[in-house]
């Protein structure tokens, strides 16, 4: 692959990954719809898209333990956003991510160097720092809402080693996933009442379809190209892309303790994976790509 067209395909992965956050946030702020209902129609969404483009792959179908934590991350990502900023609720999932995917590698006997060591005190030190109390503490509720969304995402992945071609298995946990997150809105419409307009729809089926599904396949498509560490590295940017979409587009603050903790948690994360030998090429939110 020529190396203009990694960088191209690179760049618009991560843009579509940061852009999940951003759609999210902007949609269950400035429109109408309701956290539930976007999950399904973005769960709907994703999954007719990734079948759609999965169609020729020939191996690999998902399973429903996968399907159930792929909801939980989608359900427990759209809450959190009801009340978490774009940038630092990208930064709680990201850093959850990789922090459930270090403890995994810890546990089955992998050993960190002394960088390694230093850069996992720095980025829990930096996290902490962004949940201590304080005027510009993010809500609690939120932030262990998206902190659990990390953590399904990062059991996800794991699951997803060596389970076949990763196009036709992500498309298969989204069919098996969609059906629990629209039972998910049944049951708050039945409840609470679900709330719905154009532009929130609009904004699901684009997180679903376009930075969800094609976002997935683009970076499938790129990852093999791209060495374990970069693969691992690159994602580094999604938190800062989501943040300053956030800026942007929704005229959030960028806050002290957003800048020093991103610092800590991003650098901290980026010592463990470079110091690391032959990482693992991660697909997005730390998603193995031979899964």
């Amino acid at each position: 692959m020529p190396p203009l067209r990694i960088l191209l395909l690179t760049a618009m992965s991560m843009a579509a990954f940061a852009g999940n956050s951003l759609l999210c946030r902007l949609a269950l702020k400035e429109t109408g719809i309701d956290a539930a209902s976007f999950t399904a129609i973005r769960l709907v969404s994703g999954a007719m898209v990734l079948w759609a483009v999965a169609r020729g792959a020939q191996t690999g179908k998902g399973n429903w333990l996968s399907a159930l934590a792929l909801f939980s991350y989608a359900a427990c990502f759209s809450f959190a956003y009801v009340s978490l900023p774009t940038g630092t609720g990208a930064l709680l999932l990201f850093g959850a991510v990789q922090a459930l995917m270090i403890g995994y590698g810890i546990w089955s006997g992998e050993r960190l160097r002394p960088l390694q060591l230093a850069g996992l005190v720095l980025a829990f030190g930096g996290l902490a720092g962004l949940l201590l109390p304080g005027v510009s503490a993010p809500p609690l509720a939120g932030s262990v809402l998206m902190l659990l969304a990390g953590m399904s995402w990062g059991i996800y992945s794991l699951r997803g080693k060596g389970a076949g071609d990763p196009t036709r298995v992500t498309a298969g946990n989204f069919l098996r996933a969609a059906p629990l997150a629209v039972g998910l809105g049944l049951f708050m419409l039945l409840s609470r009442g679900a709330s719905l307009d154009a532009a929130g729809v609009w904004l699901a089926v684009a997180s679903g379809a376009l930075t969800s599904g094609i976002g997935y396949a683009v970076w499938y498509t790129v990852v093999p190209a791209l060495k374990a560490t970069s693969a691992a590295s690159v994602q580094l940017s999604v938190p800062v892309l989501a943040a300053l979409g956030g800026i942007a587009f929704l005229g959030e603050p960028l806050t002290l303790r957003l800048v020093l903790a991103s610092s800590a948690i991003l650098g901290g994360i980026a010592l463990v994976v470079l110091q690391k030998r032959a990482a693992p090429a991660l697909a997005p939110g730390g998603q193995k790509a031979a899964h």
